[in-house]
């Protein structure tokens, strides 16, 4: 979609971006105004829960982890007062579980970075299963799937290793070893 392409998006087009990375949402506001969207920016989960409280938007996009706590406390403050509001979440940290947690929260979707102005507003404005994204091009490998689910078992335990080893049916060491190491590809 070219950038200057103005949507039709109703009679409320208020969007709340989220998001302690400042050059980053000043560009992302920047992107969606020409995108016909009114942002209207926060740099911390205080700042975004008075601008809920304030004035609810019709859409917002919030990042995960924010320098003063967790992005999803803005994401329930905007769901219950405004149940109706499309909200995506945001972030560099991706992994299953966050997801999953997001989406029961209230998130219309959830977006791992870099994403550009076209994927946050296609995530905005999908509407239901008619509007499915198409497969990724590069799916997850085999070992990152292992790799997420080992994540997932790990914060579900309270990041208590000997509690994760014992749920995976893995001795402890090898658990060390693969959580002392990168994400795989």
């Amino acid at each position: 979609m070219p950038e200057d392409q103005i949507v039709d998006l109703g009679t409320d087009r208020t969007l709340l971006l989220v998001d302690d990375d400042e050059p980053f949402v000043r560009r992302l506001a920047k992107a969606m105004e020409k995108r016909g969207f009114q942002p209207e920016t926060a740099e911390s989960v205080a700042a975004g829960k008075a601008i809920v409280a304030a004035r609810p938007p019709a859409y917002a996009v919030v990042d995960l982890r924010l320098e003063d706590g967790n992005g999803l406390d803005v994401v329930e403050a905007l769901r219950e007062r405004r149940p109706d509001s499309r909200i995506v979440v945001l972030t560099g940290y991706g992994a299953i579980a966050t997801a999953v947690a997001a989406v029961k929260i209230g998130a219309t979707d959830y977006l791992s970075k870099p994403a550009d102005a076209d994927d946050v507003m296609n995530a905005l404005l999908a509407r239901g299963s008619e509007s499915l994204p198409p497969p990724p091009e590069n799916p997850m490998s085999a070992d990152r799937v292992r790799w997420e689910h080992i994540q997932r078992v790990y914060e579900m335990c309270d990041r208590n290793v000997s509690e994760t080893a014992r749920r995976l049916s893995m001795h402890r060491r090898t658990l060390q070893r693969i959580l002392a190491k990168r994400s795989p590809k």
